[in-house]
């Protein structure tokens, strides 16, 4: 996993100094994910066309760490896959993955029909 945090500073330009430089707030973090998947042990095609139908919804996601701890919410802005290792069917037995996500603040509220299409694509 690869962070990226990064702070805005707005520049003043000044006669004879250094421009005055005013702190105007964070910078939304990135972060990016690269894993592969094996056809083998799960089927991560439909692993990563799930995240990808997910993002379609337009709906910023809660990222939660494997031990549990919450990350805050994060649109998927990038999806970059390679097959490799194909059968003779076509199919791939082996899919290298990157991802790449930006936080956003938290949402005040999903609209009952966004819920209710997240749970359609989780099931």
């Amino acid at each position: 996993m690869k962070v990226n945090k990064s702070w805005n500073w707005a520049a003043n330009n000044r006669v004879n100094q250094r421009s005055a430089l005013q702190f105007t707030g964070p910078n939304n973090e990135t972060i990016t994910l690269s894993g592969t998947v094996y056809s083998e042990i799960t089927d991560g095609r439909v692993s990563i066309d799930l995240l990808e139908r997910m993002a379609d919804l337009s709906v910023p996601m809660p990222l939660i760490e494997g031990n549990g701890v919450p990350l805050g919410f994060f649109v998927l802005n990038n999806v970059d896959k390679t097959y490799t290792e194909l059968n003779r069917n076509g199919t791939p037995r082996k899919i290298d993955f990157t991802i790449k996500l930006t936080k956003v603040d938290i949402p005040d509220f999903f609209s009952e029909s966004a819920i209710k299409d997240i749970i359609d694509i989780i099931k």
